[in-house]
């Protein structure tokens, strides 16, 4: 589908300068990717804004930046700012989505953020620049929307504040990713609401195209994506893992009291994130780039399977506009 793109993709943040003393041993052929993210690793999220807003720029975007007012009781009232980018052209929007910033930390620092959620931002980014590249003289029926959101960790509020603004009419499907900073498993939810099966399917063909480990949860935690499923949106939210690790968190979440899992066993990705140990060097930048190819494959099987399912409705009110008698004379 994209995979004539994946040349001009691998020099995708050629025009992010180059941290070598941050690149760490997991960047694999992709530093360019830590690099990246090492430079979000601010003191406050306002500076992650700008952090953002700059990558996006020198990759050839013109990024939007839509201010809300956020906050919640622990925090006071807080400026918030969403970060959107848009990709081709259509009636109907397809919305893949990222939180960006960072939970602040009981010593009242900042998280570096990177599995939660840099690595996503830098997935979604991949995915952008993989689409503009790859949609050129390949018109596609739905614009592709990314929304970097933020305050995500005080209470959804970046998606909360974005769909307030942007309105669900346009929205035809929407992609959520968090926590994916390693790893070649994709794990999804399967808890979004009716709405979503068509969005699963999808994503289920996909998988077993390109041959991918993904790993259903009937239970995932939650993120941006209950703002969407609440109002009745077609929506699933994504990571990444090791296999390892993506299995022990299933059992957490769905194996039940009895789950196999040692007493007082906390998988190691929730050791990690809203802690100190959230670092840099859990950044793997082919994994990163790989869940950025595929966010991108799955927004065209999306934009495909969503002009499928019109093509189908249309036929049926047309057979039924056909039998209907004839109006008496």
């Amino acid at each position: 589908m994209l995979f004539r793109s994946l040349v001009a993709a691998a020099a995708l943040f050629a025009a992010v300068p180059a941290f070598a003393q941050e690149a760490t041993p997991q960047a694999g052929d992709r530093p360019d990717i830590a690099a990246g993210a090492a430079q979000f690793i601010k003191p406050t999220n306002a500076e992650r804004t700008q952090v953002l807003v700059g990558i996006l720029t020198r990759l050839g975007f013109t990024p939007e930046i839509q201010v809300f007012a956020g906050g919640n009781q622990a925090t006071g009232p807080m400026e918030g700012a969403n970060v959107v980018v848009t990709v081709g052209q259509g009636a109907k929007d397809i919305v893949l989505t990222a939180h960006y910033d960072a939970v602040k930390l009981r010593d009242g620092t900042l998280s570096q953020g990177i599995v939660d959620n840099v690595g996503s931002v830098m997935a979604m980014m991949e995915a952008a620049k993989i689409l503009e590249m790859g949609l050129e003289g390949q018109p596609v029926a739905h614009r592709f929307v990314f929304v970097f959101t933020d305050q995500e960790e005080l209470g959804l509020l970046g998606a909360k504040a974005f769909l307030e603004k942007h309105g669900k009419d346009r929205i035809a499907a929407v992609v959520n990713a968090d926590v994916a900073a390693y790893g070649e498993t994709v794990m999804y939810g399967e808890n979004n609401g009716d709405q979503s099966g068509f969005v699963l399917e999808t994503l289920r063909s996909l998988c077993a195209e390109r041959g991918f480990d993904c790993m259903p949860y009937p239970i995932y935690p939650p993120s941006d994506d209950r703002v969407f499923s609440a109002a009745g949106v077609p929506v699933v939210s994504m990571g990444t893992q090791d296999a390892v690790g993506a299995h022990q968190m299933w059992l957490a979440f769905n194996g039940g009291k009895d789950n196999g899992l040692k007493e007082g066993f906390v998988p190691p990705v929730f050791q990690r994130i809203h802690s100190t140990e959230d670092r840099l060097s859990y950044i793997n930048g082919v994994d990163v780039a790989r869940f950025g190819l595929f966010i991108a494959d799955l927004g065209l099987a999306l934009d495909k399977r969503l002009v499928e399912i019109q093509a189908k409705n249309d036929a049926v009110a047309a057979e039924t506009l056909l039998e209907s008698p004839a109006p008496q004379q």
